[in-house]
């Protein structure tokens, strides 16, 4: 943790990138008020949390934010290669038609793949290493396809092969560890896996009721179920008890223009139907870059479901028939993800016994 007050070599690196990109007006090396004033600028164009403080995943994004397209050759690596020039690879790979992966600004095996076609389709020595020749390329080809048409082309296919039905989905339910509701989110997650699985879905929980695994393995732990969803189940707290209500996050970067279009449409749909059935304030839904949305290769969601440090909301989250409706929505939502417009209800509305009625459930 970098903070007010530090100075030395990793200040200057950190304000030296934040000078290249900006945010601030010269190089320094000592963390002063106005190095604070950058990273909160920086953070909140980034979609991280903003506290002014350089925490591990703050100097990452820093760090990522260094790169641009044709500073360096990209290809794949041990550990993957991150930054924006790997995002800028990706998003204009998806403008021209290929099948980067989600845009997420690091290069995998999906990513190497839509080099090496792109390659194929110019030309080009086929290695999947994006190295001048290919940016080059790259430059000089008009877009032929914008707006990230055919990601969302793929998805919608994709979610029309599924089906409807939800026996044959994999959730992966992520209770927070923090210590102060570490039990209470566990007990939110057991209900909605009780429920799912009475409708037929594979649900694996990424922690058991006493143990605590770090954010990189839980986030492994989910790309290897081949989840179709991530559900992450927090309830926040503020200095100020005045705090409330309920918020949904996913994963975007305005930054890089992108957005998960499974992750917003099931993060609309969770925040309507919470609101819908409870009286939790509407926090609305939010766009962030945090690890676990952007690195999980499933459609993930953070759910933060009111204010433990706010009275009223705490007290109504100790209730466990409001955690029950808690529960219910979730799962109504997650059946809205699949259905069509012509089998969808008005929010609010769908109860689990509907699903039973229409066969939806197997």
């Amino acid at each position: 943790m970098i903070k007010p007050g530090d100075h030395g070599d990793v200040v200057t690196d950190v304000t030296n990138t934040l000078h290249r990109l900006g945010f601030i007006a010269r190089v320094s090396d000592t963390f002063s008020d106005e190095v604070g004033q950058a990273v909160r600028a920086f953070q909140q164009e980034r979609g991280l949390t903003v506290t002014g403080l350089i925490d591990e995943t703050t100097q990452l994004a820093i760090n990522e934010a260094r790169w641009k397209l044709g500073d360096r050759s990209l290809k794949l690596t041990e550990p993957a290669m991150r930054g924006d020039d790997v995002a800028s690879l990706q998003s204009r790979l998806i403008e021209m038609g290929f099948d980067p992966g989600r845009v997420d600004g690091v290069y995998g095996s999906q990513c190497e793949s839509a080099v090496k076609e792109f390659q194929k389709s110019v030309g080009a020595k086929i290695d999947g290493i994006c190295g001048p020749a290919t940016v080059i390329a790259l430059m000089r080809l008009l877009r032929t396809v914008t707006g990230g048409a055919p990601a969302l082309l793929r998805d919608q296919a994709s979610r029309e092969k599924r089906g409807p039905a939800l026996a044959d989905k994999v959730i992966v339910l992520d209770p927070s560890s923090r210590s102060d509701i570490a039990n209470l989110s566990f007990d939110l997650a057991q209900k909605i896996e009780g429920r799912l699985i009475a409708l037929g879905v594979s649900v694996f929980l990424t922690r058991g009721l006493n143990t605590s695994p770090s954010e990189e393995e839980r986030i492994a732990f989910t790309n290897n179920t081949s989840a179709d969803l991530l559900i992450s189940i927090s309830f926040d707290r503020y200095l100020n008890e005045k705090a409330s209500g309920l918020a949904t996050y996913f994963y975007g970067s305005e930054t890089h223009g992108i957005h998960s279009i499974v992750g917003e449409k099931f993060a609309t749909i969770v925040q309507r139907e919470l609101i819908a059935r409870t009286d939790l304030l509407n926090n609305r839904t939010h766009a962030k870059t945090w690890p676990l949305l952007r690195l999980t290769k499933a459609p993930a969601v953070l759910l933060e479901i009111g204010y433990i440090s706010n009275p009223k909301d705490s007290a109504r989250l100790a209730d466990p028939s409001f955690r029950d409706v808690i529960a219910e929505a979730l799962v109504v939502a997650i059946q809205r993800m699949y259905l069509s417009a012509e089998q969808d209800a008005k929010t609010g509305t769908l109860r689990l016994e509907d699903l039973r009625k229409a066969g939806i459930r197997k």
